[in-house]
């Protein structure tokens, strides 16, 4: 009964032009995407590590011989890039896919809480605080491929300088294999989006560094975003 009072109380009060979720603190700001009219919000993100060479080896880590794969939850994404209240936070610059239609594609950063990561691998402990933390993922628009995904690449300044540049002629796993092994692994459904994978050049950051992400087709630039670290 009290139940059922309360929620009568929340729709007597509530703004009749409000579409907002109920739940809309636990989005930390981040409400839906939007490609060709149509508005989502992903389920999950399924993430790769160390598909590029250079990187896993600027980390000190082994060369996998097959996808390494992790999932940062929905309730990962966000509008802001935090670094004022983390500790040994890293970014990474990544060329997000999109599993809808014609396999759109985005800027990524993919946040990492580095010590905290290496903590618990050093105890052989399972990684997900490190990686999958509310605020850990932010995600640019989404444009649709003129075409076949081998010719995409990545580039990442950090006030103004280029801190990374890869793509998926240097990528261990391309786009077309991760895509069947996820879903051969975890499910995939409509909304769900791909992180490939990092090239070398993670690296921690500080409030007030201005990230301005690109993404190339055959040299030109098809899509791109920009964030200031708060």
């Amino acid at each position: 009964m009290i139940v059922i009072l309360n929620f009568l109380y929340y729709l007597s009060n509530k703004n009749p032009h409000d579409s907002s979720p109920v739940h809309e603190k636990a989005s930390h700001g981040f409400r839906s995407m939007g490609i060709w009219g149509i508005n989502f919000r992903p389920q999950k993100l399924v993430c790769v590590g160390r598909n590029y060479a250079a990187h896993a080896q600027e980390l000190g880590n082994s060369v996998p011989d097959e996808p390494v794969l992790f999932i940062k939850p929905g309730s990962a994404l966000s509008n802001r890039l935090l670094a004022t209240d983390r500790i040994g936070i890293r970014f990474e610059g990544e060329i997000a896919l999109l599993i809808r239609g014609v396999r759109p594609v985005a800027v990524a950063l993919d946040l990492t809480l580095q010590d905290l990561q290496n903590s618990l691998k050093e105890k052989g402990l399972p990684w997900e605080r490190s990686k999958a933390f509310r605020e850990s993922a932010l995600l640019g628009p989404f444009v649709a491929l003129p075409d076949g995904m081998e010719h995409l690449s990545l580039e990442l300044f950090i006030n103004e300088e280029l801190r990374q540049k890869g793509g998926v002629t240097d990528m261990l796993f391309p786009p077309d294999r991760l895509i069947k092994e996820i879903d051969r692994e975890f499910g995939l459904e409509d909304n769900d989006v791909i992180l490939t994978g990092t090239p070398a050049g993670a690296a921690g950051f500080k409030a007030g560094d201005r990230f301005d992400g690109r993404i190339l087709y055959k040299g030109g630039v098809i899509a791109s975003a920009s964030w200031v670290a708060e």
